[in-house]
């Protein structure tokens, strides 16, 4: 029966290559007729009506006040109304209120990490965790909360840091990232590949709802998209690399100038006053970068053999550089050391002199606190300064070299010590501050105390803004040329293209060799393009496949050929014309489809309308579903008291807490006072599921999860039933009853079903549940309601 009504888009959906349905404009079309008019609350209704209508079926009484509250509450917010929510709202006054609000904001965030991908560790075989990936999610939780326009929500997520909002772009990097590189070229270029479908594969499907990831070995098969075009689309995001970086926030630029400037007057004022003051020792090693000045000793080789390391592990160096004038000789030297840790090969010897920086380019030791090694070049040269790091992209400061020797090696043969650690402060240590300590008169030192004052405000200052924010967020580089790769291989390059668009939806004018920048920038503003044909399509299917569990498009991510019929195709180009209208508010379409009548419908089962459309696809009820994993852990905290609500910043663990190289994660069986805020500000550990809730089709963070399964497992059962957090919480909630209503049995009773399933019980229920409370006690009561089907189901 569906595809019959479906009949027109079908004549679309399979038209000429050049002319799919998905590139066709936005256009609102008209309102159409129908015969119960006053059924009608708003348009989206009179589209749902004269689809039941020309069926013959009619929709269902409207729910009660009650299923409503409930109902309004699980969708918007994702926790049941509990005490201090407003009873006397009527319909339209709730939803207005709940929209908008922290609560809305962080369930609606939900809905989009999965689909993002998000999680904050790596996965693969080492799992290691992200430094500040949760700045992602709750960049996410702030701009839905602002209502930020669609467009721009969409364009900032891939080009946000071109506008100082560096959390944004943490979508494109959400995915999973095998960090342990291969010393085979041919692999390594197969996970750098495997990286760029991720990210294409995600904003292709999640912003624009069309699999182009089917055209990456050949033609797509159904959609009018070629290799080629799938390739020119991987080039948009072929500078952008995993890792984290400094988030800057709008303004941040200004304030680092201003305050580089107050440090520098502050520090040559204090370098003038301390002169010959103290012992001279040189500043604490930096894990960014160190220099020795050695005066032009004329040498033919270095050892650096390092004594002691900050932390005890193994010592790590970035990269070393020799300096006679503007030569440096290590470059092309013979390197020796004492040892590699473990093989690794982002940790091989060949990286301490081969130009490149960062973590994934240095040489680690084998021994824990010490190592060695040596350069050695061609004939004597003037050596002026030597130059080492432990991590020059600013990342890691871990398995930093404190304690160290650097020896030259002469003419002769003999190895001369040149430099050390031993004249250097230790951390935490200040020069200006040691100078002014060891001044001998009282009135040098409080003289000096307001400087230094202002030089440690200003450095911790400087400190927060450009190296104390980290935000996983992407870090971006200048792209080599992209080349269509034939049956997807990276070892058959074809053809050059240029970073762009299938065809079917537009040009980005973009030249072959543009700067990366100026890639994403250009997509971004397309992406925001108001005459964009499938971003406001594509995510107002999703919000309302949000609300009812199914989208207007059953295939949220997938409106090609391929993906199933639009229910009410009309309907689907309304509220994308009316997302545009609204100024993109995705405010304003929550509220327009939670006040709709048809929204606010029963959700009782009815045996007529039921042959004809078993899965409620026409909507002549609210499709009651169960809820998710998030929620209905958030609503046992909150019935219980629990709940913590502190929104935002770095996430509470889900599982036991190790710190293994290759990460193993272990379910915990209690949580702290920590781990009872909201499911989403759990750190979302890739490729593991929490041990109680996880059961229930909690994404792992694999992959894009546009929809979520809806499963029934014996496992579900058995974790809510016997689970250390359901037995607590339910002990929890007995206790919270007990305080409120001291010795009044029945009332506890009647209390914990009206916080647990929102109504009265009935009198055969109030009767059996009593008789279970005098045999078992109340906390076998607060149990069996949290497994009822009236708590896990959306009424």
């Amino acid at each position: 029966m569906l595809g019959a009504m479906a009949a027109p888009l079908l004549l679309l959906a399979l038209a000429a290559a050049g002319d799919p349905w998905w590139s066709k404009p936005v256009a609102q079309p008209p309102l159409p007729a129908v015969v119960d008019e006053a059924w009608c609350q708003n348009p989206i209704d009179r589209f749902v009506l004269a689809r039941l209508e020309a069926q013959g079926l009619s929709p269902s009484p409207r729910a009660s006040e009650e299923q409503l509250r409930r109902r309004a509450h699980l969708v918007l917010t994702g926790i049941v109304p509990v005490a201090g929510d407003r009873r006397e709202l009527g319909h339209e006054e709730r939803v207005a209120a709940l929209v908008g609000s922290l609560p809305f904001a962080e369930h609606q965030a939900r809905h989009w990490l999965d689909l993002a991908r998000f999680a904050e560790t790596h996965g693969f075989e080492m799992n290691q965790p992200r430094a500040g990936a949760w700045r992602y999610r709750d960049w996410v939780v702030a701009a839905l909360r602002e209502d930020m326009p669609y467009g721009e929500f969409l364009a900032r997520q891939v080009a946000g840091d071109l506008f100082e909002d560096d959390a944004a772009t943490g979508f494109l990097v959400a995915g999973p990232w095998d960090e342990v590189k291969s010393p085979d070229p041919v692999l390594t270029a197969e996970q750098r590949q495997a990286e760029l479908a991720d990210m294409a594969n995600a904003v292709s499907t999640g912003f624009l709802g069309l699999t182009l990831a089917c055209a990456r070995c050949h033609d797509h098969k159904f959609d009018p998209v070629s290799q080629a075009e799938y390739f020119a689309f991987e080039a948009l995001f072929a500078g952008v690399q995993h890792g984290a970086r400094p988030m800057r926030r709008p303004g941040d630029a200004a304030r680092i100038q201003e305050l580089e400037e107050q440090l520098l007057r502050t520090e040559a004022e204090l370098e003038t006053l301390t002169a010959g003051l103290g012992p001279g020792l040189r500043p604490p090693v930096d894990p960014a970068g160190n220099r020795e000045d050695l005066d032009g000793v004329e040498a033919r080789g270095l050892r650096f053999t390092i004594l002691a390391t900050r932390d005890g592990s193994e010592p790590c160096i970035d990269e070393v550089e020799v300096l006679a004038g503007e030569v440096n000789l290590a470059l092309g030297a013979a390197v020796r050391t004492g040892g590699d840790y473990q093989g690794n090969p982002r940790h091989r010897p060949e990286h301490l002199n081969d130009g490149l920086y960062g973590n994934d380019r240095s040489w680690i030791s084998s021994t824990r606190g010490e190592g060695w090694f040596e350069l050695t070049w061609e004939g004597l040269h003037a050596v002026d300064q030597v130059r080492w790091a432990r991590d020059r992209d600013r990342v890691f400061e871990d398995r930093l070299a404190e304690d160290y020797r650097l020896e030259v090696l002469l003419g002769d043969g003999s190895w001369h010590e040149v430099a050390g650690g031993a004249d250097r402060l230790k951390a935490g240590a200040d020069p200006f501050e040691a100078r002014a300590a060891a001044a001998e008169d009282p009135g040098v030192r409080r003289g000096l105390q307001p400087l230094l004052d202002r030089r440690r405000s200003a450095r911790d200052a400087l400190a927060s803004l450009t190296t104390g924010r980290l935000v996983y967020a992407g870090r971006f580089e200048e792209p080599a040329p992209t080349r269509r790769l034939h049956r997807g291989e990276v070892t058959q390059p074809r053809e050059e293209v240029r970073p762009g668009l299938p065809q079917a939806l537009g040009d980005l004018q973009l030249a072959a060799d543009a700067p990366e920048a100026e890639r994403r920038a250009a997509l971004g503003q397309w992406l925001a393009a108001p005459d964009n044909p499938l971003a406001p399509r594509v995510l107002a299917n999703r919000v309302w496949a949000w609300h009812f569990g199914t989208g207007l498009v059953a295939t949220t991510s997938d409106v090609g050929v391929m993906g199933e019929l639009p229910s009410h195709p009309d309907l689907l180009d309304w509220l994308a014309a009316e997302l545009v209208a609204s100024g993109g508010s995705l405010h304003h379409l929550h509220r327009l489809i939670a006040t709709s009548a048809t929204w606010q419908q029963a959700s009782r089962w009815r045996a007529e309308p039921a042959q004809a459309d078993g899965a409620s696809r026409l909507l002549w009820r609210f499709p009651p579903r169960r809820v998710e994993a998030e929620v209905l852990r958030d609503s046992i905290l909150a019935v219980a008291g629990a709940l913590d609500r502190t929104p935002g910043g770095p996430g509470f663990s889900l599982f036991e807490p190790n710190d293994n190289y290759v990460r193993n994660y272990l379910p915990l069986d209690r949580y702290g006072p920590e781990g009872l805020r909201r499911m989403l500000y759990a750190t979302q550990v890739r490729m593991e599921r929490e041990g109680t809730f996880g059961a229930f089709d909690a994404p792992d963070g694999g992959q894009v999860c546009p929809e979520r399964g809806r499963s029934t497992t014996p496992l579900q059962a058995l974790a809510l039933l016997n689970s250390p957090f359901v037995l607590e919480q339910a002990d929890a909630l007995a206790a919270r009853l007990r305080a409120e209503l001291p010795g009044q049995v029945e009332d506890q009773v009647r209390r914990a079903f009206l916080l647990t399933l929102g109504e009265e019980p009935s009198a055969t229920d109030l009767e059996q549940a009593l008789d279970l409370v005098a045999r078992h006690r109340l906390a076998a009561l607060t149990r069996a309601l949290f497994n009822s089907n009236a708590f896990l189901f959306i009424p």
